[in-house]
């Protein structure tokens, strides 16, 4: 694996692909316009956006490979690492990337929305498929921008580029929504997988020496990012997927009330609290009684 090139600017990026910077904050890359793209594992310092459409090998993002498909829309986030690390090169590229760096949007709206845009920390084999449809509303939002950049620098340059951003990250977030809706069928299947996984953990001795099983933990031990995961439990049944482990929880607690007679602060240490009251708490807020006072009124009917 070759050292990984460390691009904290649009101008350091720009520079890495032979194109002149227009603007030191934002830059449209046209591939293109590129003749010869180095394969290069590449540490950003900005957010990125590409839409891949002609690659040769598999892509190196985060500590996975992954072969895109053409039209892929793939979000990289400032830190992140991503590239081809074969030490070739791919001549003639194709497709189109969107470049901005933080301070372009601090202080903005955008800025304080950015953590709704939870597709910058999904993981490669999460990216994003657009139709042909979708592809030219991709295209169209990036020659808004470009047309921008184009433009001489004024005081409207800057609010006028964030406004297109926004509007391109919005058009996204509809794109996944339809992304999840077609993927109805495969995502009922990981619900179900969850559910077993659940199961499986609370009914094990695993809550006992780890604690209650956190979103991460699930989305890992089923293969997602804890985000892309996040998001698709909300979207296929309208609860997060930290709601279904209290659930989850609470249904195995109502079951160890009813079918012995441990305090609750031992069948609270049995489930993975830590502190008795913290279990309390939560079943009150879930089902509208104390602990006891469920067991009470379910063995006086």
């Amino acid at each position: 694996m070759g050292e990984i090139l460390d691009l904290q600017t649009i101008h350091d990026y720009n520079t890495f692909l032979g194109l002149e910077t227009l603007n030191p904050m934002v830059g449209l890359v046209d591939f293109s316009k590129v003749k010869v793209l180095p394969h290069r594992r590449k540490c950003f310092g900005f957010y990125a956006i590409f839409l891949k459409e002609k690659i040769h090998g598999p892509i190196t993002y985060g500590r996975s490979k992954y072969d895109y498909q053409e039209g892929t829309l793939v979000f990289i986030a400032p830190g992140q690492v991503g590239g081809i690390d074969d030490d070739g090169e791919t001549p003639n590229p194709q497709g189109h990337a969107l470049v901005f760096h933080p301070d372009l949007i601090r202080g903005t709206s955008l800025a304080h929305r950015m953590r709704e845009y939870t597709f910058f920390s999904y993981e490669v084999n999460e990216a994003l498929h657009t139709s042909e449809r979708e592809r030219q509303t991709v295209l169209g939002c990036f020659g808004e921008i470009e047309e921008e950049l184009h433009h001489s620098i004024d005081k409207h340059s800057r609010s006028i580029i964030v406004a297109n951003i926004e509007v391109l990250l919005n058009h996204c977030l509809r794109f996944y929504d339809r992304q999840f809706a077609t993927r109805e069928a495969i995502n009922s299947d990981v619900l179900t997988r969850f559910e077993a996984l659940l199961a499986g953990y609370l009914n094990s001795r695993q809550p006992i020496m780890q604690g209650l099983p956190s979103v991460a933990w699930c989305a890992d031990q089923l293969h997602f990012s804890a985000n892309y995961f996040g998001d698709l439990v909300k979207k296929q049944t309208g609860k997060s997927a930290i709601e279904h482990i209290h659930l989850a929880v609470i249904s195995k607690v109502k079951d160890r009330l009813l079918e012995t007679n441990k305090t609750v602060s031992e069948i609270a240490y049995e489930v993975g609290f830590q502190y008795p009251h913290h279990l309390s708490r939560l079943f009150k807020k879930v089902v509208g009684q104390t602990p006891n006072e469920y067991r009470a009124q379910a063995r006086a009917v």
